[in-house]
């Protein structure tokens, strides 16, 4: 029997949408009646996660998804994602609101890295500010023996240009920007690059993108579904 998914989403909310529709176009099905019920929850007015990280001030956050986990079990949800990787930087103290399980988005994805890439030794983070500083992916490399490798500041730069100035903004983002920070990647020798900012899986769509790179919108679509207790094509 299939599972009911919660969705809080709205960070942003181009990038909950093509959430919603990677879930519609990897879930095997020949009917409606074979799809995922869903409750998607688009919570744009959310604070901004990194400013939260930065300034230490949390609890307008930790509110706003007190509330959100409300609507979620009251809607019968039976798991939880939040497609925002920055968000799990808060994953313990959100989790400790409720009972259902909530997908752990960065754990999910390091995992799949060292499952599915060989000999993964070094992995690349494209990331906010928040996602960067605060070592959300960080922790989980280091719990596989992985060296987390982040851009330099100038890069860095370019990587939150790139989700604010462009894809934030409505616009298809400036390859230039993804291209100068996947090359200091390389030279890092990094075996993986996880696109580890939603916005970058939105951006994703209009390029294409190196082998090495693995989108952590992608691992989330497909533990979504699985968990689910449907079938992922």
């Amino acid at each position: 029997m299939k599972k009911k998914l919660g969705v809080i989403g709205g960070m942003g909310p181009e990038a909950t949408a093509y959430f919603y529709e990677e879930v519609i176009r990897h879930t095997k099905a020949d009917c409606d009646q074979e799809h995922l019920d869903m409750t998607i929850l688009s919570h744009a007015s959310m604070p901004d996660r990194t400013k939260a990280i930065q300034s230490g001030e949390c609890d307008p956050l930790l509110q706003a998804m007190e509330g959100d986990l409300k609507v979620m079990e009251a809607a019968g949800a039976e798991h939880i994602v939040i497609p925002c990787n920055t968000s799990h930087y808060f994953y313990d103290q959100i989790q400790a609101m409720t009972e259902i399980p909530i997908i752990h988005m960065p754990r999910e994805t390091v995992r799949y890295a060292k499952e599915h890439f060989e000999n993964v030794r070094r992995i690349g983070i494209m990331g906010t500010d928040g996602t960067v500083s605060a070592g959300i992916y960080r922790r989980e490399c280091e719990s596989h023996g992985i060296e987390e490798i982040i851009p330099s500041e100038q890069r860095q730069r370019d990587v939150m240009s790139l989700i604010y100035d462009d894809v934030k903004a409505g616009k298809k983002g400036n390859y230039h920007k993804f291209e100068r920070v996947m090359e200091e990647f390389i030279k890092k020798d990094c075996d993986v690059v996880i696109l580890a900012c939603t916005e970058i899986s939105v951006f994703k769509q209009d390029h294409v993108l190196p082998e090495i790179c693995l989108d952590a919108m992608d691992v989330l679509v497909r533990e979504s579904i699985i968990r689910s207790g449907a079938c992922y094509q």
